[in-house]
């Protein structure tokens, strides 16, 4: 029950008249709620309050509840004794306030097929070029670590956002850690699909309204040593510890509170916590096999669709999540969307994805260094509470919008 959709009754009427219930396929973008997160923002309303600000019942009882959901999402993520988790508004948000804390002449390495949130952040860049496999992913970090000094830190992403195709991090974590460099993935589409509590990796970031929890938080996790020595990310109430009567008279908060300024999303942190408590105590080996059912069942309909072609990076046969991205022979995508929304009740997402460089590549339009708006691509996206109607419904629709 904790994992079943809030409102996964819901109906659309089409053109024609008919009512269906509404086929929700863009997962990647946002995963509709759990009852687990709805009824946790629920339970804690009544006695909600100001966190870390009061004495009083309320106060008291927010506080617990939130440093509770801190506690849980750290198993949730495979913290260590030196890291800290630390609430956001979303991954972006926790990209950016890791790329504020780096130490001063930080290297960073990423690849030109990432999502905009681990693209645009860092200073400082070596920039690879997307990998057509992952030995060629590989080859290129380790070629990047050799010729680089100083601080590096390797940030890469866990799954992709456009293809679906899960990442090799704990490969990658290793050779950034015999070349002394960190790693930070950003999980928003790996977590809602396997665990991401033995990655290697030195931080991780993702959004609660991924992850079934659409209350407006993120997560950044990992090693505080640079968290607690850079200068806060927000700067006000509760990043301070002690502030005096003049200019510069000030003492920074440590540990999570120094980049958590100003009064928390209370019932985000909560509603991510009881989403990662409810995944923890599923069997995730049942809802993975389930998932790439629905995945084979989507991509061999795929493959008898004139016109239609899946795209990836890594190959047919490597290891993805439930996102398959559709390039079109003559259709715009944009146009193939908006049909399968009005005539089949069918929601989707039509083009770049927040990734323009990687959409570039797959679709080859533009060339190198060209910057502009494409066509895009189409994708379709799932999890929980998707069925093989869905499936066997989008891929109807493809063959006849």
């Amino acid at each position: 029950m904790s994992l079943d959709i809030v409102g996964d009754d819901l109906k659309v009427t089409l053109p024609d008249g008919e009512t269906r219930p509404f086929a929700h396929l863009d997962y990647a973008a946002s995963a509709p709620c759990v009852e687990a997160a709805a009824q946790a923002v629920a339970d804690l309303l009544p006695r909600y309050g100001s966190v870390h600000r009061g004495t009083g019942v309320r106060s008291q009882a927010s506080t617990l509840a939130y440093e509770l959901a801190r506690d849980v999402v750290s198993e949730f993520v495979g913290a260590g004794p030196d890291d800290e988790v630390i609430f956001t508004r979303n991954t972006t948000d926790a990209l950016n306030l890791l790329a504020r804390a780096l130490p001063a002449g930080t290297t960073t390495i990423v690849f030109d097929g990432e999502h905009h949130a681990n693209l645009l952040p860092w200073p400082n860049q070596v920039r690879l070029p997307a990998p057509s496999s992952v030995a060629e992913a590989i080859a290129a970090v380790e070629q990047a670590l050799e010729s680089t000094t100083g601080t590096v830190l390797l940030t890469v992403t866990g799954a992709s956002n456009v293809t679906g195709e899960v990442w090799p991090i704990k490969e990658l974590a290793g050779l950034a850690h015999r070349h002394g460099a960190r790693i930070a993935v950003d999980a928003a589409q790996l977590a809602p699909h396997r665990p991401i509590n033995d990655l290697g990796a030195d931080y991780v970031a993702f959004s609660g309204h991924k992850l079934y929890a659409p209350f407006g938080a993120g997560v950044l996790a990992g090693r505080r040593d640079w968290l607690d020595a850079a200068d806060p990310y927000l700067c006000g109430g509760g990043a301070s510890a002690a502030v005096g009567d003049r200019p510069g008279e000030l003492e920074w908060a440590t540990g999570p509170a120094r980049h958590e300024g100003g009064t928390p999303n209370l019932l985000g942190a909560v509603a991510i916590a009881a989403v990662c408590e409810a995944l923890t105590r599923a069997d995730r080996d049942v809802l993975h096999e389930r998932e790439q059912e629905l995945l084979a069942r989507l991509r061999a309909g795929i493959a008898t669709i004139p016109g239609v072609t899946e795209v990836s990076l890594f190959g047919p046969d490597h290891p993805r999540v439930g996102i398959v991205s559709l390039a079109f022979t003559t259709d715009d995508p944009a146009d193939v969307a908006l049909r399968l929304g009005r005539d089949h009740g069918i929601g989707v997402r039509a083009g770049q994805f927040c990734a323009h460089p990687l959409v570039r590549r797959l679709t080859g339009s533009g060339v190198t260094g060209e910057c502009g708006v494409t066509p895009g691509l189409l994708r379709i996206s799932f999890g929980l509470g998707s069925t093989t109607e869905h499936v066997d419904r989008v891929l109807d629709g493809l063959r006849n919008s």
